[in-house]
């Protein structure tokens, strides 16, 4: 091939590679068109590359969904944004596809290219691009230009504006129910370009059909349109406007519709402020929280903690605390497990007295929950207690603190968690679903650091052993991660009195499996318990498991060892350490020699840095 001929070659192997039986070919030559247009220049990117993509494109919904995103970002390979326009004709194309994915990508690299076009550009190709979309025979190309319209609006003259608007009125009133869906949820990012004066007119009454759509797929994303909306407008036009809308889908006769108002709720109440929540919101949601289908319960239990700090706490200790009381109960497992993850949260709302009357009942209940996720939730939520109850409570007024210190942190940390935190626990402990109990493993410190040493030493020291020679291997690495956590929070003095002696015992343990978890555990601990106690108490263990029988537990003291080499001290490390090594580097096992082969030349290193 000449010099003269070489630019033609990356075309010839891109469209040779297009029409390529092999997808993954396809797929890699669409994936290096920056390469190829770079090797062709931007002339001949505009002139060739691009014509072509807009010819080829009846292909794998792969291969079409790598060139929708190629194209978003191709511009600089163009000519600059005064050429973008040439990249609009195959994106078109892409946007009235059958596969789904590949429009969105297409409209979301559409609305890139559309937001750097210079505003004559957008004029001239941009909005005409639009209405071709939306008056498509396919409603594919109906609903990709609902996504477009924010874009185009800006830059338009009044008339075309005015025309924008009556086409997206059409939209919403398509035959079609996807071109609906795809008006209503778009509707909130074209309001926002809208002029205020036709926001109250064109976009509301817009607005108002979708609402009363008889599709409630439809209905329900004009829920989120109540949000955008009431940003957009004043607080009296959106009382006028959303609010009686919420409390009509908080009615509907479809419970997708009542989920999503649940699931937006506090949004929306944030739209229309707070005299309208505390006299229409307040008995909407509490509606939503007697929902007679669970997903909308789980929903609106879920959002209980927020719904009540926009409210005072005697509202929801009147009107919310009894729904409360009633889904603690529920006969979903699912609603009861929502309402225990934010349950905790209402105690900064409703204050102590309300607090320890009528949510720790509650709180208590749950505790004792025969579903193991209910009371996850709470047991992970246990520092919002404390946090909630030492801080905010008697912030600022330390007399207040001296005399009720016990009737806070004792009697709520101690007696009543004691009596139904305990028994909880030690039943998620020992649960048979394993992954039951490494989540309860993981709350372990974080329990600690709450009730305090005297409550862990007496109640959880005894489990935390225990989970060292659980039969998964994943609770014995959390439960020696568990260890060194324990460690760090009450400090080394504490762990040489309740851990390492119990951890040491073990490493005599019949089953070469729970030796390696000791081994491990070791590892993980000296580091925190520091040189002179790794050297008197620690080290001696692991050069005594150098000699175990099973190699296993061999190569691993050679990693231990390793481990231990910038803790103690140099004349150690010769004395002690590097016999070990040497002996076990000439172990039978190959993967013993490796390892311990490994750690000595981690020693030599060591010796030439220092």
């Amino acid at each position: 091939m000449s010099v003269v001929d070489e630019p033609l070659y990356p075309i010839a192997v891109l469209i040779d590679e297009l029409k390529n039986d092999d997808i993954q070919l396809r797929l890699n030559s669409i994936r290096r068109l920056s390469t190829i247009a770079r090797a062709l220049g931007e002339d001949r990117t505009r002139k060739e590359l691009i014509p072509f993509l807009s010819e080829n494109n009846d292909d794998d919904d792969e291969v079409l969904l790598a060139m929708a995103e190629e194209l978003g970002v191709f511009i600089p390979y163009v000519g600059g944004v005064e050429h973008a326009h040439v990249l609009l004709p195959p994106l078109e194309t892409l946007c009235t596809v059958e596969e789904t994915c590949v429009r969105d990508k297409a409209v979301e690299s559409l609305c890139r290219i559309g937001s750097q076009m210079r505003e004559g550009d957008l004029v001239n190709w941009f909005i005409p691009l639009v209405k071709r979309l939306a008056a498509g025979e396919w409603f594919t190309a109906r609903v990709s230009a609902c996504g477009l319209f924010h874009i185009a609006y800006p830059s338009a003259s009044e008339t075309l504006k005015t025309e924008l608007r009556s086409i997206y009125s059409q939209l919403c009133q398509d035959d079609m129910p996807m071109v609906r869906r795809s008006a209503a949820t778009n509707l909130g990012k074209f309001a926002a370009t809208v002029e205020p004066a036709h926001l109250k007119t064109d976009i509301m009454s817009i607005f108002e059909d979708l609402t009363q759509d008889d599709q409630d797929s439809v209905r329900l994303l004009a829920v989120e349109g109540c949000a955008a909306l009431g940003k957009l407008l004043e607080p009296q036009d959106c009382v006028q406007h959303i609010l009686p809308v919420i409390v009509n889908f908080s009615q509907d006769k479809s419970w997708r519709v009542r989920y999503m108002v649940a699931n937006q709720l506090y949004e929306l109440c944030e739209a229309v402020g707070p005299d309208p929540t505390r006299t229409d919101l307040v008995p909407a949601y509490v509606r939503l929280l007697r929902d007679n289908e669970a997903e909308v319960r789980i929903a609106a239990a879920g959002k209980v903690t927020k719904f009540c700090r926009i409210l005072n706490p005697e509202l929801a200790i009147q009107h919310i605390l009894p729904c409360v009381k009633e889904l603690s109960s529920d006969s979903s497992q699912h609603v009861r497990s929502a309402l225990a993850s934010v349950i905790m949260g209402m105690a900064l709302v409703l204050g102590k007295d309300a607090t320890i009357e009528q949510l720790l009942p509650i709180f208590l209940s749950l505790l004792k929950d025969e579903f193991p996720d209910v009371r996850l939730n709470i047991i992970s939520k246990l520092d919002q207690v404390n946090q909630t109850l030492l801080s905010s409570w008697f912030q600022g007024n330390k007399n207040l603190w001296g005399s009720l210190s016990k009737s806070v942190l004792q009697v709520i940390g101690i007696d009543l968690l004691s009596q139904s935190l305990l028994p909880a626990i030690v039943e998620l402990a020992e649960d048979r679903h394993w992954r039951v109990r490494l989540a309860i493993i993981e709350y372990i410190p974080l329990l600690a650091s709450q009730l305090g040493v005297g409550f862990f030493d007496d109640k959880l020291g005894s489990l935390c052993m225990q989970w060292l020679q659980d039969k998964v291997y994943s609770i014995r690495d959390a439960a020696a991660n568990n260890l060194k956590r324990l460690a760090e929070e009450f400090g080394p003095e504490w762990a040489m009195q309740h851990i390492v002696p119990q951890v040491l015992e073990m490493i005599d343990n019949p089953h070469y499996l729970y030796r390696m978890t000791i081994l491990r555990a070791i590892c993980l601990l000296a580091p925190v318990m520091g040189s002179e106690i790794t050297c008197s108490k620690l080290l001696p263990v692991v050069v005594n498991a150098s000699k175990d029988r099973v190699p296993n537990i061999k190569f691993n003291v050679a990693k231990v060892l390793q481990s231990l080499i910038p803790i103690v001290d140099q004349s150690v490390v010769e004395k002690t350490i590097r016999p070990s090594l040497v002996e076990l580097s000439e172990d039978p096992d190959v993967d013993v020699r490796f390892f311990a082969t490994q750690a000595l030349q981690a020693i030599d290193h060591v010796m030439m840095s220092s």
